[in-house]
């Protein structure tokens, strides 16, 4: 499993800046999402670390694509459901590239 370093913490916020810039989402939006404790980017990385240390990094890119999901009004969990409309999104394609590094 890949450990969390600072750089990855550093791609992480700039990635989650630019996704919730292209979904017309803010900070609050991901905190109710994720159920964090404040609207503050480094209490955003603390969950998303938390799930990475739990699930590895393809458990937190499942829990991110189950926010964006939730947003586009669906409760279904898979990553194929995430975004009808775009089925190649960001969050769906970091899935599978995880998924094919990641001998099973």
């Amino acid at each position: 499993m890949a450990a969390w370093t600072p750089e990855l913490e550093v791609e992480l916020n700039q990635l989650l800046k630019d996704w919730l810039k292209q979904q017309g989402r803010t900070q609050a939006d991901l905190r109710r999402s994720l159920k964090a404790v404040s609207t503050r980017m480094p209490a955003l990385l603390e969950v998303l670390e938390r799930e990475h240390r739990l699930n590895g990094l393809s458990g937190l890119v499942a829990r991110l694509c189950h926010v964006e999901a939730e947003w586009h009004g669906s409760d279904d969990r898979s990553a194929e459901a995430a975004d009808q409309s775009d089925p190649f999104g960001q969050l769906d394609l970091l899935l599978q590239e995880i998924r094919q590094d990641c001998p099973s």
